[in-house]
């Protein structure tokens, strides 16, 4: 009696060293099954002990387009109207707005709640906010009534809104800390607030006759200087 012959094994294909594609495809459908069980899809083995795990791979990520700003101070930052920026420059210059109006403005400015374009601030906190430096010097301070002759004429020029109990609504399209999308949404809530008056809080920006001179890009001012004002 003879033995039966050993039983023959099919032979197995062997991918080719040189192909990456075999490699590749090998590793699409490893990330595909474990992918499918961090998402709740059924796994193709109910035994852990059977799936094939990813060994020694390297994930390379691109940095963020995006650079962190690099600010002076722990305020935050703000961003402003280049426009507006240069207005104030020139306002300040030919004397159209006076000190104190320019310093209030711009202490305000600088604590607006992000993404809101509201500052909280009642008028005496502005007042000993200004003078924080005068009184360590013991130099020229501002006082509370100035201060709330100042607020009057910005809100006359429509930089500012008083919504009251100490909040400042600041016009954010001059000056506006947060992303394009918040400043939208606040535009479109001042616009309701409004009745979408296109004269209305914050268009219209003063003070009179000034923006359009700027705009139409003259470089003397027939209106400025007269009557030089203080404070």
């Amino acid at each position: 009696m003879t033995a039966d012959p050993p039983a023959r094994r099919r032979p197995r294909a062997v991918p080719d060293a040189a192909s990456s594609d075999a490699g590749f495809d090998d590793l699409l459908q490893v990330l595909g099954e474990q992918l499918g069980d961090h998402l709740g899809e059924p796994a193709q083995s109910s035994d852990p002990r059977g799936r094939r795990k990813l060994k020694n791979v390297t994930f390379e990520y691109e940095p963020a387009h995006t650079a962190v700003h690099d600010m002076a101070g722990e305020a935050g930052y703000s961003l402003a109207s280049n426009w507006f920026t240069q207005l104030l420059a020139q306002l300040a210059v030919a004397n159209s707005i006076t000190k104190s109006q320019l310093c209030v403005f711009l202490y305000v400015a600088g604590a607006q709640q992000r993404g809101t374009g509201v500052a909280q601030y009642t008028q005496q906190e502005i007042t000993d906010g200004l003078n924080k430096l005068a009184a360590h010097k013991d130099g020229k301070r501002i006082t509370r009534s100035t201060v709330n002759r100042a607020i009057k004429a910005l809100v006359g020029y429509k930089w500012i809104e008083q919504l009251g109990n100490g909040m400042i609504q600041l016009n954010v399209r001059l000056w506006f800390h947060g992303n394009s999308n918040a400043q939208h949404a606040v535009l479109e809530q001042l616009a309701v607030q409004h009745d979408r008056d296109p004269e209305a809080f914050p268009h219209g920006i003063g003070p009179e006759g000034h923006q359009e001179q700027l705009d139409l890009g003259f470089t003397e001012h027939p209106h400025y200087g007269v009557g030089r004002r203080t404070g």
